[in-house]
């Protein structure tokens, strides 16, 4: 049974832009962006039985999980999902809905994911994630997939997908960053539990405005949809926006959480770090960010010249996926992506005993 646990509070790395408006009240995150969740149609209602499946996996090794991925999109791009052993009573959730297996992407997609490709492959919880990007009906679409297998089926499938990603994300999406995908020294990797553990200490740092309480390194580096919003600090200093504000992707993945920038989200569902392979040193979590925005102002705390931020914004809420790179005991990489949802969305995943 998959474990999802809820925390009171969550900040979102996945909605800052370069300034201080949140990505969700750009193109970046706009209403089809990913398809926005609708609240009718997620009851959780029971789904249509699977197809008949192939065999049952017999194999659940690293290198037996990265080639089931390759072939969950092989059978996606080819629209059979009897090319796949799922599970008869498989739950499939794309983009916070429950679907019925063959559904969704399974109908639009027409390519396979080809030169951005991040695996994740964890042969403990018996799950491969993905992150990475393909075509939906002959246009670029970036995925963040999770599979599971039990008994030598596949029991879940998650779908989180951003679609009308801008030309200047798209640029940062042609091939994963080199250090993501590189092999960790066998005598440098870390223990799985311990890579888990950072994963959650991130989110932890999100939620407390605390970026000491995840090990960040200094060269850290976060993108989102594609987007740079977070660097390591500039030698020349940080930089002003057009608006004269601080440019908050400038100060440093630890440094920018301590301004309280992120203090406008309220809430966080279905909190998941479950997957980490200390082979390449890749931990993947899942999210749901929930945002009242019943304040419309925030404070902010050791930024010269700025003592609050304004966000005048609907309420709204972000499933997200995020993956990190974590070598020599500290976080480097973050690739995360996500898109926007009604607010108080149910997440797809309720019922899942």
């Amino acid at each position: 049974m998959t474990t999802r646990t809820s925390s009171k509070t969550l900040a979102a790395g996945l909605l800052l832009g370069l300034g201080l408006l949140p990505l969700a009240s750009h193109a970046q995150f706009n209403g089809n962006n990913g398809g926005t969740a609708p609240a009718a149609n997620n009851t959780a209602a029971a789904a249509p039985a699977a197809p008949a499946a192939a065999k049952p996996l017999t194999c659940l090794s690293r290198d037996c999980l990265l080639k089931l991925a390759d072939d969950y999109f092989a059978a996606l791009v080819a629209h059979d999902p009897k090319q796949l052993p799922f599970a008869p009573n498989v739950f499939f959730v794309e983009n916070a809905d429950r679907k019925p297996m063959g559904d969704g992407l399974w109908r639009s997609a027409t390519k396979a994911p080809s030169a951005f490709k991040i695996y994740i492959p964890d042969p403990v919880s018996r799950q491969v994630g993905f992150l990475g990007m393909m075509e939906e009906d002959g246009k670029p679409l970036q995925i963040g997939l999770r599979l599971k297998i039990e008994d030598g089926l596949i029991t879940e499938v998650e779908h989180v997908l951003a679609r009308n990603l801008r030309d200047t994300s798209l640029v940062n999406l042609q091939t994963p960053r080199p250090a993501i995908n590189q092999e960790i020294p066998l005598g440098e990797r870390m223990k799985r539990y311990e890579m888990i553990g950072m994963g959650y200490s991130y989110y932890d740092a999100l939620v407390l405005d605390d970026g000491d309480l995840a090990p960040m390194s200094e060269d850290c580096e976060r993108h989102e949809n594609g987007m740079i919003t977070v660097h390591p600090v500039p030698r020349e200093g940080i930089r002003k926006n057009a608006n004269g504000r601080p440019n908050f992707s400038d100060f440093g993945c630890t440094g920018q959480l301590d301004t309280g920038v992120m203090g406008y989200i309220d809430d966080l569902d279905n909190r998941r770090v479950e997957l980490a392979d200390p082979v390449t040193g890749l931990a993947m979590g899942f999210s749901h960010f929930r945002h009242a925005m019943t304040k419309k102002t925030f404070p902010i705390y050791g930024v010269e010249g700025m003592t609050e931020n304004e966000m005048n914004f609907a309420p709204f809420d972000l499933p997200a996926a995020h993956v990190f790179k974590i070598r020599e005991g500290e976080i480097h990489e973050i690739e995360a992506m996500g898109f926007r949802a009604d607010y108080m969305a149910p997440t797809g995943w309720e019922g899942r005993e």
